[in-house]
C-alpha cells in the first residue's frame, strides 16, 4: 500500500536531539522507499509556514503558543482545524506521532483517529509513576493511545514502560531501535599514532541533566587516582556551572576541558579526540550517543539503567551501577583495558555499521504500517465509545466527552469548510531506490 505519511512532533529542526534526528532520518528513508512524507511541528522564531528539506521533505511549521522551550501549550481541540486542513491537503492516510511530551503529537493522533486515519506512535523516553509530572504525562498518554493502531518503542525496556504507563495491549507494541549514519561517525585513524606516543588517555563526555551530578563527583576522584587521564566535556545546560565550580575547586584546569555547546555535525570530531566515552546516565530509553561513540572506535563506560544494556554488545562496553564508587571503579578498569590493549577498539566501527542502519529501521517501520488491518481502523462508533468509557471511573467519562466533542467539531468543520473546497497537493511519482527484501518482523508475542 502507498502511504501519505504525516510525522507529527513538537521536536524538530532547528532544534536538534535524538527525537529530531530520528524523525528526519526515518522520513528520508521512507521517501527513498517511495512514500510521501510531510512533517508537522510548531513554529520557531526564524521558521514559520512551509519549508523544504533534502529530497523534497516538506515541513509545516505551524504557529502555536509555546509553553516551554520546545513543546506547545497542552490543548485538546485547538489544533484540529489546521491539522484537518493539512491532512486533507496532503491526502494523509497515516499519522505517525513522536514523543510522549509532545502536545502536538497527542492532538494529531486523537484528531486523526476521529477522521478515520491510521495512527502510529513512537515512544522515545522512559518515565516514572510517582511524581506529579509523570502522572499527568501518563494520563495524557493513556488517553491518546486508547484508540491507537500501533506503537513503536526504541527498546524492550521502553516497551515495558510504555505498556504499563498507557495500559495498552502489548500485542500492538513493536520494538525498533534508533540508528546512526555510520559514515558520519567514522574514526580518525590518522590520530592513532599520536595517541600512542602521548600515552595519555582522554575520556569524552556529553552533558545532560541526568549525568552532570555524577560527573561532578567522579571526575576529581578519577583524576586523583590516575595522572594520565584527561576529560573532554561537550555540551551545555543548567548543570554547566556545577562543572565549572568543580574544576576551580579541585584545580583541574589542565586536565578537564569544557567545550560548551556544539552542533551535531561537530560531535564526531569531539569524540575522535578521546579513547573512552563516559555516559553516566541515571535513566535512558536507548542512548543513540553510545552507538555514535562506538562507531568512532571509543570504548564505552556507561550505567546499567533503562534500555542501555540493549544498545551495544558487552565487548564494546564497561557497565557500572549508577553510583559514584561503581563508576570510578569501572572507569579505571576501562583505562587499564586500553593501556594494556586488552581490547581492540579498531573493529568497532565496522561492527556498528552492520548493526544499525536507517534503511533497516525504515523497512521494519514499513512492516508495522502494513500490519494495521482495516477493521482496526474503521471501528464502529459504539465500540470506540466503550473503549474510552471503560478507561476509569472518572477519567473514562472525561475521555468519552472529549471524543464526542471532537466528533461534533469535525461535523461542523465539514459543513463550514467542506473537504471539496480544500486544494489538494499534487504529488509527483517517485521511483523506489531500494529493492525491498522483507525479513520476518518478530511479533510482540515473541519478543
Amino acid at each position: 500500500m502507498s502511504y501519505n505519511i504525516a510525522m507529527v512532533s513538537d521536536f524538530f529542526y532547528p532544534q536538534m536531539g535524538g527525537v529530531e534526528l530520528h524523525i528526519y532520518h526515518l522520513s528520508q528513508q521512507l521517501i527513498q522507499l517511495g512514500y510521501s512524507v510531510v512533517i508537522i511541528t510548531h513554529d520557531y522564531k526564524s521558521r514559520i509556514g512551509i519549508r523544504y528539506l533534502t529530497n523534497g521533505l516538506k515541513v509545516y511549521y505551524v504557529p502555536f503558543f509555546i509553553l516551554f522551550r520546545e513543546s506547545t501549550f497542552p490543548t485538546v481541540f485547538s489544533a484540529f482545524p489546521i491539522l484537518r486542513n493539512i491532512f486533507i491537503r496532503e491526502n494523509i492516510n497515516l499519522v505517525h506521532g513522536h514523543g510522549s511530551l509532545s502536545s502536538l503529537c497527542h492532538e494529531a493522533i486523537f484528531h486523526a483517529r476521529t477522521m478515520g486515519i491510521k495512527a502510529v506512535f513512537t515512544d522515545h523516553s522512559l518515565f516514572g509513576f510517582a511524581d506529579i509530572g509523570s502522572i499527568l504525562a501518563n494520563k495524557a498518554l493513556k488517553f491518546t493511545l486508547k484508540d491507537i493502531n500501533r506503537v513503536i518503542c526504541v527498546s524492550h525496556t521502553c516497551k515495558e514502560n510504555t505498556v504499563l504507563r498507557a495500559s495498552i495491549n502489548p500485542n500492538i507494541v513493536y520494538v525498533i531501535p534508533n540508528a546512526v549514519i555510520s559514515q558520519d561517525f567514522r574514526p580518525d585513524l590518522s590520530k592513532m599514532n599520536r595517541k600512542l606516543k602521548q600515552n595519555i588517555k582522554k575520556m569524552t563526555n556529553t552533558i545532560n541533566n541526568n549525568s552532570a551530578d555524577l560527573l561532578v563527583k567522579i571526575i576529581p576522584i578519577i583524576c586523583s587516582k590516575n595522572s594520565k587521564v584527561r576529560f573532554l566535556i561537550a555540551g551545555d545546560g543548567p548543570k554547566f556551572i556545577d562543572l565549572v565550580q568543580m574544576i576551580e575547586m579541585n584545580r583541574l584546569q589542565e586536565r578537564v576541558e569544557l567545550i560548551g555547546e556544539i552542533r551535531h555535525e561537530q560531535v564526531r570530531d569531539v569524540m575522535c579526540k578521546g579513547d573512552i566515552y563516559l555516559h553516566a546516565s541515571l535513566t535512558e530509553a536507548f542512548g543513540t550517543v553510545l552507538v555514535e561513540a562506538a562507531s568512532c572506535n571509543l570504548l564505552v563506560v556507561t550505567t546499567r539503567v533503562g534500555g542501555i544494556p540493549e544498545v551495544l554488545p558487552n565487548y564494546m562496553t564497561v557497565f557500572a551501577n549508577p553510583s559514584v564508587n561503581s563508576l570510578v571503579e569501572n572507569c579505571l578498569i576501562a583505562i587499564e583495558m586500553i593501556d594494556l590493549k586488552k581490547i581492540d577498539t579498531s573493529v568497532f566501527h565496522d561492527e556498528i555499521k552492520k548493526m544499525y542502519d536507517w534503511i533497516d529501521v525504515a523497512r521494519r517501520t514499513e512492516l508495522v504500517y502494513n500490519s494495521i488491518r482495516e477493521d482496526e481502523v474503521k471501528k464502529p462508533l459504539y465500540i470506540k465509545f466503550q473503549i474510552f468509557y471503560n478507561s476509569g471511573l472518572w477519567a473514562g467519562k472525561l475521555y468519552l466527552l472529549c471524543v464526542v466533542v471532537d466528533i461534533f467539531i469535525l461535523f461542523f468543520l465539514n459543513v463550514f469548510y467542506p473537504v471539496q473546497n480544500i486544494d489538494r497537493v499534487r504529488k509527483w511519482p517517485k521511483k523506489k531506490v531500494y529493492t525491498l527484501k522483507y525479513h520476518h518482523l518478530s511479533s510482540p508475542e515473541s519478543e
